[in-house]
């Protein structure tokens, strides 16, 4: 549990007794840590009040199904310790911001699910490093959201608990698989939430629900206390209304980790602080991104739009080929799989989470328990990772995967030794129905945009840039190269505020 100063029941009573009425009724609908802040540096609000603020918020939308677990005493006990700070001008950078996280980063002393049924009572022994880093500047975490099981899925609909809803139309999905994450902060149930993007499972549920959602560079982030889906593609990355605190978020969660050899041991920027400075910059957008018959045209006609407002502005923006799309979304499931396949063979049913009432042995204990634990999307990627790595199969299939996956780096880092950004859709639509696509196939589609940068291990963000005559969002995805996260960052900023 998180070390902070013991409350009683009887306190937090009180305290509720004393300002819960009117904080609820006055409390704002918070954008940015920076207003937050300030509100707390002028006594407007208390981090104590600021965590009742959000605890009924989540009351208020249960239906919508975001939460697997709410850390409310530790939530009310942190937020108590936190104002002690602020009092002593003590507190960390991040003091005051409300944070919800993704059902497959650890923290210590909780349960971690995945949100799947394998996982059944497990609880964590360690905090991922992610975690550990934002404690340490005084973060607040309120609870884990649901997710699609074991981060697989572009709906949120694949949880052993039921769907999440689009808080902003709970008919739609809020997008996936780090759909509860996305749905807590659009909902207003945390200011802030983290993630974690294989294909697109941060930035997909970002334009989804009108929030900007980061996927550093592979790497760049510690993996350390993340459940891994595919180990080659998975990052921890932010959800926030705006870029600036996903900025600061990144700065405190990157650079090297000595339990994670993938995390990159570069000299982290300061992101915070990145800005244009009146910088042209040379972007490119992927012309067969943009005049892809699958594309909503209202989507189209928009990135068009910002297009020739970025050439106003005096940027040069010019169409650039990309000519592997249709090999994007074949190569990033033949490869992901695969290394599912791998990863989730340690859920065996005999040291930790469900085990099968019916097994009787070592076998039936394997087959019962993974049987009845997965779901069926789970055993569905199992199985073609399993196929596409056997004998007979491996060069035709994962050899292949890997040469496509190396040509699409190869032709991303062109384009980006002539252009500082590239520029394309962050979905090919907006929120769909809840049950709409039944054919796994066509939700494998709905990534077609974003596994882009997974593929290429640069970082990518989407921007919310508009609203569909449907009433809902969408936005654009901004990459740029490998660990350029500051130069990303300062022209999102820009974008964000427009």
């Amino acid at each position: 549990m998180i070390n902070g100063p013991q409350i009683e029941t009887g306190q937090i009573c009180h305290y509720k007794s004393l300002f819960l009425p009117a904080i609820l009724k006055a409390m704002k609908d918070y954008k940015s840590l920076s207003a937050v802040q300030n509100d707390l540096k002028e006594g407007v609000i208390t981090c104590a009040q600021l965590v009742e603020g959000y605890l009924e918020k989540e009351k208020a939308g249960r239906d919508l199904n975001i939460f697997r677990e709410v850390f409310a005493e530790e939530a009310r006990s942190r937020a108590v310790e936190i104002d002690t700070k602020l009092k002593e001008g003590t507190a960390g950078r991040l003091a005051g911001m409300v944070l919800a996280i993704k059902d497959n980063i650890c923290v210590k002393g909780h349960h971690v699910g995945a949100s799947s049924k394998i996982l059944e009572g497990f609880e964590s022994l360690f905090s991922a490093t992610a975690i550990t880093r934002l404690l340490a500047e005084d973060v607040i975490l309120i609870g884990r959201t649901n997710c699609d099981e074991f981060a697989m899925g572009g709906s949120n609909e694949n949880s052993a608990f039921g769907p999440v809803k689009n808080p902003l139309n709970p008919a739609l999905v809020p997008g996936g698989s780090s759909g509860g994450s996305a749905a807590a902060v659009a909902a207003g149930m945390a200011l802030a939430a983290l993630g974690s993007d294989t294909g697109g499972s941060i930035r997909q549920p970002a334009s989804f629900c009108g929030l900007v959602g980061l996927k550093p560079t592979y790497g760049r982030i510690s993996r350390h206390g993340l459940i891994a889906y595919a180990s080659s593609f998975d990052q921890i990355g932010p959800f926030s209304h705006t870029v600036e605190d996903s900025a600061l978020l990144l700065e405190i969660m990157a650079g090297a980790d000595g339990y994670d050899s993938t995390a990159s041991s570069r000299p982290v920027d300061k992101y915070s602080e990145a800005n244009t400075e009146g910088k042209k910059y040379r972007i490119a957008y992927l012309k067969d991104y943009v005049e892809h018959p699958g594309l909503d045209p209202e989507i189209k006609g928009k990135l068009k739009t910002i297009f020739q407002d970025l050439i106003d502005q005096g940027h040069t923006v010019e169409a650039a080929d990309f000519p592997m799309v249709e090999y994007l979304v074949p190569a990033y499931y033949v490869l992901t799989t695969a290394e599912a396949s791998s990863n989730l063979s340690r859920f065996s049913g005999i040291t930790y989470g469900y085990r099968s009432p019916s097994a009787k042995d070592t076998m039936s204990t394997l087959l019962r328990s993974r049987s009845e634990g997965f779901g069926a999307e789970v055993k569905r990627r199992i199985m073609l990772g399993t196929f596409v790595l056997s004998a007979g199969y491996y060069d035709a299939y994962y050899t292949r995967a890997q040469k496509v996956r190396r040509k699409i780096r190869e032709r991303t880092r062109e384009i980006l030794e002539n252009y500082d950004l590239i520029l394309t859709p962050t979905t090919p639509k907006t929120a769909f129905e809840i049950g709409a696509i039944n054919d796994p196939v066509s939700m494998y589609l709905e990534d077609i945009f974003t596994v882009h940068a997974n593929l290429a291990g640069v970082p990518a963000v989407s921007i919310p840039v508009g609203t569909h005559s449907n009433g809902m969002p969408f936005g654009i995805q901004v990459m740029s190269d490998l660990f350029e996260e500051a130069k990303l960052l300062a022209f999102s900023k820009e974008m964000n505020r427009q």
